[in-house]
């Protein structure tokens, strides 16, 4: 069914996390229909649009120029023009600089119009072997400041826990929760939807295990057991204040 492009509207659309055949047809007709695809990484893009046969103008944005860019591509949809937002690989908006542009658009009264599809956190969570019925989605662990005290509330956490993580950080976070939060089953999702797609299931030391003996390549998507029924961890009294995003 062909859709019409609202002149003006941002569309946010999720694309393939590693498999191009995972495109749906309405986020190809989107892309294939809109003025402008403002981009995490150009480069990437081409490559999903030379997949699909499409040449449209591109621009970057991405973290470290989207303070540059979005007063740019606010101008342009206030102008009329049809923008997609899209990312290196999934949903934009999760753990990206999307989040900005679409706050922005949104101040100025600009529709801004979702086109959903693959997302590497839930495709994760499905797979896990872990509870879905109830989740928390919390990205990316800070490096240094606030780490200490994020894993020990999350540690109370009862939900299913998904987080993501890179392969030279993974150990360091293993060893962290484990010591912190005892022996939780767990899951490590790699590659997914890729030739070299792996699931490793087990505790959170024999993911430990596994990760220092076959260190793991690609971005990492790491589901974790909730605490429900069981004591505090590391002795953190249990609140009911809830800083993590629900599922």
């Amino acid at each position: 069914m062909s859709e019409t492009i609202q002149p003006g509207g941002l569309y946010v659309v999720s694309t393939p996390i590693g498999n191009l055949a995972d495109i749906t047809h309405r986020a190809a007709t989107i892309l294939a229909g809109v003025d402008l695809i403002a981009a995490e990484d150009t480069r990437t893009t081409r490559i999903l649009l030379n997949h699909l046969d499409i040449d449209r103008p591109l621009i970057s944005y991405f973290m470290h120029n989207e303070l540059r860019r979005i007063p740019e591509l606010v101008k342009h949809l206030c102008e009329g023009k049809s923008v997609a937002v899209v990312t290196d690989a999934g949903t934009p908006g999760i753990s990206d600089p999307a989040f900005a542009l679409i706050r922005a658009a949104l101040q100025e009264n600009i529709n801004v119009i979702p086109v959903p599809g693959a997302s590497a956190f839930l495709a994760a969570l499905v797979v896990s072997g872990l509870p879905t019925e109830r989740f928390v989605f919390e990205g990316f662990l800070p490096h240094k400041k606030g780490r200490k005290s994020r894993i020990a509330r999350l540690g109370l956490e009862p939900r299913t826990i998904v987080l993501y993580e890179s392969p030279h950080r993974i150990e360091r976070t293993l060893l962290e929760l484990s010591e912190q939060w005892g022996e939780r089953k767990a899951a490590l999702a790699r590659e997914l939807t890729k030739k070299f797609e792996e699931v490793r299931r087990g505790t959170l030391s024999d993911l430990l295990n596994s990760v220092r003996e076959n260190p793991p390549k690609g971005e990492i998507v790491l589901v974790v057991d909730g605490n429900e029924g069981r004591t505090s961890p590391a002795g953190i009294e249990s609140t009911d204040e809830e800083g993590a995003h629900h599922g």
